[in-house]
């Protein structure tokens, strides 16, 4: 992580290098442009003399002593110029534009499949909003730059040093006093730079703070009615958005002072020029086309420099938003690859947790040397209060996390060893948060499966008794479920997901409390579809009601991170321990002992 200090410009020309050729190719259409157009003064200069001295101007004594002869050649060179001119600004619009899309393009692809492969804890940490406030609008900010700033930048590097160099020619003398702003200006951009950098990134920041707040307020719309918080919601974000307004209006103050300064700078170097270059043109030691020259180039010369400020403002809210996509893609992921492959087809199930200490970070312990067995094919349960430990069993054996202590085992391999993808792809999850995402039933169901036919979709849902209710629907398989599986039940929303796992057809299936947002009926409905598809396959199950257990071949029983009973169904309620204390509650075998 050595760049991580150095200078965004240089992380970004290190990132873009597959972009070298196009950014010279649009590099040299800048500056042919600016040549082109730095043309102009010269032609009017030559008009001048052509004007002024007739018999002895330039073309004169290239052979054309006629005036209109002169003009003639004159108006000419001109058009071919001005074409020239247009030519090279088309091309070169075309080539920046182009190429700040494609840039953006891959910066948000690489951006994103970075963040795919980053850790859960990561996005635990941080705001989804936030997030999203980097892979769009930073992004964007850097493609506004590259539109339009980074041509600017290049045209007046090419003036400076093409219009200096003709001043350096035509008048040693004099080349200096329209020369001398330039110092000032540049280390007034320079301070400016250093000055406003910090301001736009706690734009920047800002951004990432209002977007979350706005993503938030959208996902809990429904919360934000029932709970009638509107007037509450629009304060949250009317505060964020004035302190976003404050800190652009913190940015701006010192943004918009730039160019009346620089202007002045300027303004005295165009007005020393203009006497001291006339004072020579009246004395005779300067030729009135020259003279003519040199002032329309003082102009074109130190005009464009109050421009300086708005493209270092562009250059430097650019910066700002680099700096935030190059570190996101900088993050290192903590949970990589291991170095096996074991395809699915192969994995027959035995998963064995050795030793295994977990704690989430800055918080107490979460599993305390727990050690438990599945045999292949064979269906376990974990059960326990709220808090001990059941679904971080699953989320260490999809290494989401990794345990601080222990090994998880798959097959005899330890699960660090194999690549990420065989492992996941060789356990289905139904857990009690469905996610379904926007799109057709048909789409969610196939998620993962990619390309399955129908007729497979449509047997997954049969199996997890989907198939009636989803015939019920507007369009069938090809209903829309909207954003979260919104316009579905519950129910239906863990039908889906029973289906989608079912035509994953993992050799490990783990059920994380499938049947816990449910009524009785449809409880009933999964819990048949789930006997069907558990069959032959090794299966965990995290349930609390202890009814969808009855016949798991072996039930954990687990209480502050720690086993502490193990056994059948029937076993455990002959120990009379936390289980059979468990089942009677939920039974209603205490309430009656209590009445």
């Amino acid at each position: 992580m050595s760049n991580h200090s150095s200078a965004p410009l240089i992380r970004l020309l290190r990132y873009g290098h597959a972009f070298r050729g196009r950014i010279w190719l649009a590099t040299l259409f800048s500056i042919l442009n600016k040549l082109f157009d730095l043309a102009p003064p010269v032609l009017i200069g030559m008009a001048v003399d052509i004007v002024v001295n007739q018999q002895s101007s330039v073309f004169a004594r290239l052979g054309f002593p006629e005036v209109s002869t002169q003009l003639w050649i004159l108006a000419t060179i001109t058009l071919i110029v001005w074409g020239f001119e247009s030519i090279w600004e088309y091309l070169l619009k075309l080539c920046w534009r182009n190429l700040a899309q494609s840039i953006q393009h891959t910066l948000r692809l690489d951006a994103y499949d970075h963040v795919q492969k980053l850790e859960l804890a990561y996005f635990e940490a941080r705001s989804t909003g936030g997030m999203m406030a980097i892979l769009n609008d930073d992004i964007n900010q850097l493609e506004r730059f590259l539109d339009v700033g980074a041509n600017d930048l290049i045209q007046l590097l090419t003036t400076v040093i093409t219009v200096g160099g003709m001043f350096i020619y035509l008048t040693p003398g004099v080349a200096w006093m329209a020369l001398l702003p330039m110092p000032f200006v540049v280390a007034g951009s320079y301070l400016f730079q250093k000055r406003i950098a910090p301001r736009y990134m706690a734009v920047r920041e800002q951004v990432s703070i209002l977007n979350s707040y706005l993503s938030n307020n959208l996902g809990g719309i429904a919360t934000i009615k029932s709970y009638t918080t509107e007037p509450y919601e629009l304060r949250q974000i009317e505060r964020e958005s004035q302190i976003y307004q404050e800190k652009n209006q913190h940015a701006i103050a010192l943004s918009a002072a730039f160019v009346p300064i620089i202007r002045m700078v300027i303004a005295l170097g165009f007005s020393a020029i203009m006497i001291a270059a006339g004072l020579m043109a009246a004395g005779g030691e300067l030729n009135v086309g020259a003279y003519s020259i040199l002032v329309f180039m003082t102009q074109r010369l130190l005009w464009p420099l109050t421009r300086l400020g708005e493209t270092l403002d562009l250059y430097q809210r650019a910066m700002a938003s680099t700096h935030r996509v190059l570190d996101l893609l900088q993050a290192q992921p903590t949970i990589t690859d291991g170095p096996q492959t074991l395809p699915a087809a192969q994995v027959s199930g035995e998963i064995i947790f050795d030793d295994i200490s977990f704690n989430y970070e800055r918080r107490a312990s979460t599993l305390n040397h727990l050690s438990l067995t599945v045999h292949a094919g064979q269906t376990i349960a974990l059960v326990g209060a709220t808090g001990s430990g059941k679904s971080t069993i699953v989320k260490l054996l999809l290494r989401f996390y990794e345990p601080q202590q222990g090994r998880i085992l798959l097959d005899g391999h330890d699960i660090r060893d194999l690549r990420l993808h065989d492992l996941r792809k060789s356990i289905g999850l139904v857990s009690q948060d469905v996610y379904l995402f926007h799109g057709t039933v048909y789409e969610n169901i196939a998620y993962g499966s990619s390309g399955a036919h129908m007729e497979d979709v449509i047997a997954a849902a049969r199996t997890a008794e989907a198939h009636d209710f989803i015939m019920e629907l507007p369009d069938d398989y090809q209903t829309i479920v909207g954003e979260r599986g919104q316009k579905l039940s519950g129910g239906q929303r863990q039908r889906i997901s029973i289906a989608r796992a079912v035509l994953k057809n993992p050799p490990v299936l783990v059920l994380d409390e499938a049947t816990s947002a449910v009524d009785n009926e449809t409880e009933a409905a999964i819990q048949r579809s789930l006997e069907r598809i558990t069959v032959g396959r090794t299966t965990i199950v995290i349930a609390h009601r202890l009814s969808t257990i009855r016949n798991a071949h072996c039930i954990y029983v687990l209480d502050k991170g720690e086993v502490v009973e193990t056994g059948t169904h029937e076993a455990l309620l002959a120990r009379n321990g936390l289980y059979t204390n468990l089942w009677q509650v939920q039974t209603g075998e205490k309430m009656r002992a209590h009445g």
